[in-house]
């Protein structure tokens, strides 16, 4: 579950992304020992550097960066709704990258692509003016110009039917996107203020995907190099065996990348770790204690750890059977322990975070607040009589039954790593407590863009993954009712109204307040449940530049490498 396309990215349960977005999407809850003294958590944390943070002058020319990520997703653009956080670190490595963020969340305006962007408020509306590098040009020799702002634009903002974005937030408060002195300088307008402009147009899309097919499903196991842009394109794409290789671009006309060749290999998270261990990868993310013990001590590798910009969570589909009563998802989440649940991420990892209250802010965020506990406690004994009151009476074996029907439905659960299967079987455990059989269905890794995209589950468990600090700007892709992100299906129609008015307040402090009221009117739909903010934990060999943990980190693909010596 980060994120570099202005949004919020699902990934598999307990996963979370290196720091620099763009080196491996896989990693998980690692740490330390427990025997290293009090336990870090996520404000300790938060000004260690853990990402062997290197300017580009200190990289050596040459070499190979191999990692592994979960699933190469079907959906190759990240602009569409069904792209995963896989798809975003792949894609960044061969499309225009306008934008990345400081370790603190400052952003970063890429000189290749924009050689200045001034911001304005303009008869009360926010005016963003974009000036684009003249030799900047996609792969098959298409200018990158103001054109590409404005695909971006008519496909992610709502009003067309026909497309189906990722999320249309932001982009859904522009009225227009223009030419400004040239083809090389995009206007962009909003209705009102726009705090959050920074967030939008850090990639941009091709204005030959803006084709509806094209930008639905012509993606789809299509990676489309041409119509990409950067020190880096495919050299070899192979989905059937999971792996896929970029090489340098020789029409990129900025800073050339480090690498010979960057290569993700699909796995699971077992089988990356054993890879790590015999030398196949040059980094992993460690999810557990028995995982960071079989990495600690490899030679010539470090452990990075730091927090994390994902939040666990559970959905509940509310159109399968069971699930479509309210009172029935309620007593689900009130029978859920999420301490229970942080604890089983991360136990024996010198680490400690209390349960995420919210999935707009992350906890070590301004303005956060836990917006879950005002709607939903854990309480096993009030989840047993809302059953009760719904109507679902203990059966001999101790589930529950209502005229004639179990009380069951199936969790799936992707991935082979013990916490993933820790989750699935500690919540059995504690639904079974107050009368609910849920069964667990194992599936790979490999099947989690079609589990999510297919809503193919009853109870799921995986990571949203933030792009940048900008959590509250898409409060509207996580809880409106045609959310494309959350696929519990309960989104209420009825808070649309409150949900949308927060991003166009003027001040952060006012939208803050209103966000904490609307959330918690999304989470009295009882459609999803966050859990953790998780710690990440990276095995890395000695000298990889510019990755790791680094809480709003992300920077350029040439500037991933291998440091000097010396």
């Amino acid at each position: 579950m980060i994120s570099m396309n202005a949004m919020i990215s699902m990934k598999r349960t307990a996963a979370a992304g290196l720091a620099t977005a763009l080196l491996v999407a896989l990693a998980a809850c690692g740490g330390s020992p427990a025997n290293e003294g009090p336990p870090d958590t996520a404000e300790s944390l938060a000004d260690k550097s853990s990402f062997n943070p290197q300017p580009y002058e200190n990289l050596r020319d040459g070499g190979t960066v191999t990692t592994s990520l979960p699933e190469l997703s079907p959906q190759m653009n990240v602009w569409q709704n069904d792209r995963t956080a896989y798809s975003r670190n792949v894609w960044n490595w061969y499309n225009p990258l306008l934008i990345t963020f400081t370790a603190d969340g400052d952003p970063v305006f890429n000189p290749d692509y924009l050689t200045d962007v001034e911001q304005e408020t303009v008869d009360g509306n926010t005016r963003v003016t974009y000036t684009i590098n003249p030799k900047a040009t996609y792969n098959d020799g298409t200018p990158i110009d103001w054109t590409s702002f404005e695909a971006a634009w008519k496909s992610s903002n709502g009003k067309d039917p026909a497309y189906l974005p990722a999320g249309t937030d932001g982009y859904d408060r522009i009225t227009s996107v223009t030419r400004g002195t040239d083809d090389r300088q995009a206007v962009v307008t909003f209705d009102g203020i726009n705090l959050w402009w920074q967030g939008l147009f850090d990639n941009l899309l091709h204005p030959q995907a803006l084709d509806p097919t094209v930008f639905n499903q012509g993606y789809v196991n299509t990676p489309h190099p041409e119509w990409g842009a950067g020190p880096y394109t495919i050299q070899n794409y192979d989905p059937q065996n999971g792996s896929i290789v970029f090489e340098r671009n020789p029409k990129w006309w900025g800073k050339p990348g480090k690498l010979d060749t960057r290569t993700f290999l699909q796995m699971d998270s077992v089988a990356a770790v054993n890879a790590f261990r015999n030398g196949q990868l040059d980094a992993v993310a460690v999810n557990g204690k028995d995982q960071l013990a079989q990495v600690t001590g490899v030679p010539d590798t470090e452990i990075r750890k730091g927090p994390t910009l994902q939040l666990d969570l559970f959905t509940l589909n509310g159109q399968s059977p069971i699930l479509s009563d309210p009172q029935v998802r309620k007593a689900v989440l009130e029978a859920i322990d999420r301490r229970q649940i942080a604890e089983y991420h991360f136990q024996g990892l010198n680490y400690t975070a209390d349960p995420a209250g919210s999935l707009n802010l992350l906890p070590f965020q301004k303005g956060y607040t836990d917006n879950f506990s005002k709607v939903i406690q854990y309480d096993p004994e009030q989840a047993k009589r809302d059953l009760d009151a719904a109507g679902w009476t203990v059966g001999t074996d101790g589930i529950r039954e209502k005229n004639g029907q179990r009380l069951q439905f199936t969790y799936v659960n992707t991935g082979d790593d013990a916490i993933g299967k820790a989750v699935a079987g500690g919540t059995a455990a504690m639904l079974k407590n107050v009368g609910i059989q849920m069964d667990i269905r194992q599936v790979p890794t490999s099947d989690f863009s079609k589990i999510v995209t297919g809503r193919q589950f009853d109870m799921f468990y995986s990571g949203a993954s933030q792009s940048d600090p900008f959590g509250l700007a898409y409060i509207c892709q996580l809880y409106c009712s045609d959310s494309q992100f959350i696929r519990s299906g309960v989104n209420d129609p009825k808070n649309d109204a409150l949900i949308r008015s927060v991003n166009a307040l003027p001040t952060p402090e006012e939208q803050y307040a209103k966000a904490a009221e609307a959330e918690t009117a999304a989470f009295a739909t009882y459609g999803v449940m966050p859990t953790v903010n998780l710690v990440g934990i990276y095995a890395v060999k000695n000298g990889l530049a510019n990755s790791g943990a680094g809480r709003f980190f992300s920077t350029p693909p040439e500037n991933i490498g291998w440091q000097k010596q010396g």
